[in-house]
């Protein structure tokens, strides 16, 4: 008795562990409107209508976060048409500047060190990506690192 109990414990957490949100609420409404400056970069969501924009939340210190980077450059690349936008939660500026300079990334990002934009999309855990449709509408959200040039999602995008 005591390892079915213990069973169907373990099979709640994880299954409660698992759901992190894969369909907010907040999908198909608007997106929550930010504008946000670090002092050397920024980013203002209302001037992004007509585009697609793919809001990536992410941390310096976050593996997952660092191993998708090179993904999200490339999808900026062959689609330069999709704005992507990384949002740093770092809580220090500058171990988020030497990030940047030490792995030259070659993203537009900017830090949000008091944490101002994640908890307007109900984000607290990186990383997790937002698709933002042309009409400024949340289509969809990603949670961990994805693959942003594979075809499923390239065909998603191209769609939109």
């Amino acid at each position: 008795m005591r390892r079915a109990w213990a069973g169907l414990v373990l099979l709640a957490l994880t299954a409660a562990g698992c759901d992190r949100g894969k369909h907010p609420q907040q999908v198909n409404t608007v997106a929550p409107a930010f504008s946000i400056s670090d002092g050397e970069q920024s980013a203002d969501l209302s001037k992004l209508r007509g585009k697609t924009v793919i809001l990536n939340f992410w941390a310096s210190t976050c593996i997952p976060c660092i191993e998708e980077i090179p993904s999200l450059e490339d999808l900026q690349q062959q689609r330069p048409d999709i704005s992507v936008i990384a949002i740093s939660m770092d809580e220090d500026q500058d171990s988020y500047k030497r990030f940047l300079e030490k792995y030259h990334i070659n993203l537009h990002t900017v830090w949000d060190g008091a944490q101002k934009v994640n908890p307007m999309y109900g984000t607290y855990r990186y990383p997790e990506t937002y698709v933002i449709d042309k009409n400024g509408m949340l289509r969809r959200k990603f949670i961990g690192p994805q693959t942003w040039t594979s075809p499923e999602i390239m065909e998603y995008l191209a769609k939109l």
